[in-house]
């Protein structure tokens, strides 16, 4: 009885459904691995035994055929609190996953800080468990990418980054961003323009501290910068020590929204009036700050799109595509609020 009910139920198998579909296994497996060498009446054939029959293919065999495990990661070079705390990682997530929603492709979320961590993460990536692998913040010459591309792993950064000429990333035009911003506090009016910057061992970083020097450059006005790690405490800590140093600043450009919103609570607490005594602009375009009082003046930037180019970009990879545009620049651009 057993024995009867286990056969009941038992998964229908390669053969069944080529026995079903009146064809052989191979052309079963050829269209299950989406191989065009199959005849139309073939694969309707084979398609109307997999449904008849409620065949589910064996991932594991298939992966074995294939080299495909159908999984990329997403690698993230941050804490766990940064990864969960700023926007911005939320929104390159939903861009990814809106543009691997019709690929059947598994993301996977992995992070790594220290030496040890990178090297145990590297030998999970290059050991055939992904099909590509996409990275975001990365820090300095991080010598990971170029490990996974020596080892033929398709991979896609999010950002450019320091000291590195990758083949294939995405990123926004920060410089031209950070410069817009600064512009318009000048013809506000405004004359002690600081800056905080970002990390400058991040591309990001570099390039919107650039784009403020650009902006000052043909004035004669004086640089005043403090630097963050594009944190809201950061921000904080980098604004007591610009009131401490140069206690007539008019205005802050901020290099992320976070320090910005750090930056506007120890204006308040300082008793500064936003944006009277002094205007202040981050970048991102965060809904923190939209909804901030008062709403904060920021440089937006396309964070979703920015994750759905680098899924297309390593999807097309994986494929075996030649990319026409392996590098793509994003346009930011100026929103202004109350703030500034």
């Amino acid at each position: 009885m057993n024995g009867d009910r286990r056969a009941a139920v038992a998964r229908p198998t390669l053969e069944a459904v080529a026995a079903r579909a009146g064809v052989g296994r191979g052309t079963v497996s050829r269209v299950i691995n989406g191989s065009p060498k199959v005849s139309e009446r073939a694969r309707d054939a084979v398609l109307q035994a997999i449904d008849e029959l409620g065949y589910v293919p064996n991932r594991a065999a298939r992966t074995l055929v294939t080299r495909r495990t159908d999984t990329i990661a997403l690698v993230v070079s941050e804490t766990q609190q940064r990864l969960f705390d700023e926007p911005f990682f939320a929104g390159i997530i939903r861009g990814i996953g809106s543009a691997l929603a019709e690929t059947g492709l598994q993301l996977i979320l992995a992070m790594a800080q220290s030496p040890e961590e990178h090297g145990r993460l590297e030998q999970y990536l290059t050991g055939q468990h992904v099909d590509g692998v996409l990275l975001i913040s990365l820090h300095g010459a991080d010598p990971l990418p170029g490990r996974l591309e020596a080892m033929g792993v398709p991979t896609v950064l999010g950002g450019r980054p320091v000291g590195l000429d990758p083949y294939s990333y995405v990123d926004m035009d920060n410089r031209t961003g950070a410069r817009q911003a600064v512009k318009y506090l000048l013809g506000k009016g405004r004359r002690r323009i600081a800056t905080i910057a970002g990390p400058q061992d991040m591309f990001a970083g570099v390039d919107r501290l650039a784009g403020y020097r650009d902006a000052l450059l043909a004035t004669g006005l004086p640089e005043i910068v403090a630097f963050g790690d594009f944190s809201e405490e950061s921000g904080m800590r980098a604004m007591r020590e610009l009131l401490a140093s140069h206690p007539d600043i008019d205005a802050v450009f901020t290099a992320s929204d976070p320090m910005a919103l750090g930056a506007m609570r120890v204006l308040r607490e300082e008793g500064r009036a936003i944006p009277d005594d002094v205007a202040v602009i981050g970048f991102d375009d965060s809904s923190a700050g939209a909804h901030s009082s008062p709403a904060l003046t920021t440089v937006h930037q396309p964070v979703e799109a920015m994750g759905r180019q680098m899924a297309q970009l390593l999807v097309a990879r994986i494929n075996g595509e030649a990319l026409k545009q392996p590098v793509v620049i994003l346009d930011t651009h100026l929103v202004t609020r109350a703030s500034a």
